[in-house]
Order: C-alpha cells, then sequence, then structure tokens
C-alpha cells in the first residue's frame, strides 16, 4: 500500500517507520510548514497514493482533510481539536462518495477503557457520596487542551456541559497520554485509568485503520474497526 504521510511530528514519523517495517511504502511526506491551508496536496503530488495519513493540529486540519476528499483520497486522521467542522467534512464525503476514518485515539485499549468508564459511571450513578473527575496528562507539545480523548469520555458519560465531570488538563515532559477517571467519596476513592507507554500504539492503530478504510465510502470512528460501530 503506498501511504501519503501528511504531517512529519512524532506521529507522522511514527507512522511512517512503521509502515515500513509492515511492507508498505512511503509514497509522500507532508511537512506542515509547507502546507498553509492544504497547498501542498497537490493532485501531481499525491497522484497514485493509496491512503493519506493526516496527524498534523487543528488549526491545520480542516483544510487537509477537504483537500484530501476532493482528490478523492482515503483518509485517515488523528488530528484533535476540529470536531467543530465534522459535519461540513461529512458532508463533503457524502458529496465525493470518498472515505474519512477519525479518531481522537487510535489506541485500542482507550477505547475498552472508555467502554469500561461508561459501565463505571452506570454503577455510581446512584451514588451522590461520590464526586467525579477526569484527569488527562500529556507533552508538553500537545496544542489542544482538553485532550479529544478525554472530551470524548466526558461525552460518552453522557456529561454535555461538563458540570459532573470537570477535566483537569497537565502539560509537559514527554508522557504520551493518561486518562483517568475518578471518584472519590467520603472514605474512599475509586479510578480508572488508561497510561499510554509508548507512541507505538496509536501509530499501530492508524496504520490498522489505513489498512482497513480502502475499498469503503463513508466517515468512519475507530470504534466501527474495533467493534463494528460506536458505542
Amino acid at each position: 500500500m503506498r501511504i501519503a504521510i501528511v504531517g512529519n511530528g512524532r506521529m507522522g514519523k511514527a507512522v511512517a517507520a512503521l509502515a515500513i517495517e509492515r511492507g508498505h511504502r512511503i509514497h509522500t511526506v507532508v511537512d506542515s510548514s509547507d502546507n498553509v491551508a492544504g497547498r501542498a496536496l497537490t493532485r501531481e503530488r499525491l497522484a497514485g497514493a493509496d491512503i493519506a495519513i493526516e496527524f498534523t493540529g487543528p488549526e491545520a486540519a480542516v483544510a487537509n482533510l477537504e483537500r484530501l476528499i476532493e482528490l478523492g483520497i482515503p483518509t485517515v486522521t488523528g488530528t484533535t481539536g476540529w470536531t467543530g467542522a465534522l459535519p461540513r467534512i461529512t458532508a463533503l464525503v457524502e458529496a465525493r462518495k470518498g472515505a474519512l476514518l477519525h479518531a481522537a485515539n487510535f489506541s485500542a485499549g482507550v477505547h475498552l477503557f472508555l467502554r469500561a468508564a461508561q459501565e463505571l459511571a452506570r454503577n455510581f450513578s446512584g451514588l451522590p457520596e461520590f464526586v467525579a473527575s477526569i484527569r488527562e496528562e500529556h507533552h508538553a507539545a500537545k496544542l489542544d487542551a482538553p485532550s479529544g480523548t478525554a472530551l470524548l469520555l466526558r461525552q460518552r458519560l453522557g456529561d454535555s456541559d461538563g458540570s459532573r465531570f470537570p477535566i483537569t488538563s497537565v502539560r509537559g515532559g514527554t508522557v504520551p497520554g493518561t486518562h483517568t477517571l475518578t471518584y472519590v467519596g467520603p472514605h474512599e476513592t475509586v479510578s480508572l485509568s488508561h497510561v499510554a507507554r509508548d507512541r507505538e500504539a496509536f501509530a499501530a492503530g492508524a496504520l490498522t485503520a489505513a489498512e482497513w478504510l480502502p475499498g469503503k465510502s463513508g466517515v468512519f470512528t475507530f470504534e466501527h474497526l474495533l467493534f463494528g460501530e460506536p458505542a
């Protein structure tokens, strides 16, 4: 499979290295500094690419996705902080009969954590003496806060306004990502955590998504791949 990597940061490099290990070919690598408003995503540069994997920043993602969809290239994106534009992107995918898979997190363990968190929340729902909160920690270079995964967790817990599950975000060092749901009672604390030890889990998930997406049409999430449909 010929893969176009859009974004040459930590995740782009990790995906490219793993793709080569799996026997895929890197068709092109598009650095964000050369791709203002998606201008480097030309038909000529991307001709022959089977899939694009996009890891950039929230300020660049929408233009990148629009351009890739217009060019008819199935796209996997792990960029967070842009999903306010998801209805617009979805409409474009449908109009072009394209394929997009987006995820705030490509770790299979995170998605199992999300499902376990929903079950934990159901069991605590009738115990008002326990106060809930979410804490997420990421490396200093992560631009968005709260993280997309923390926001997804809060959404899954049915907290639309953030009043029941406040999020604390910590940025520092090189931590790939830690998410913790905590219930604090008068005499005890219950916590559920997911800790990413390195970026390989995310790179492997993104690459698996890229192997899965070609030949499909529509907008998908990582949970479509893992479980058949979102929770």
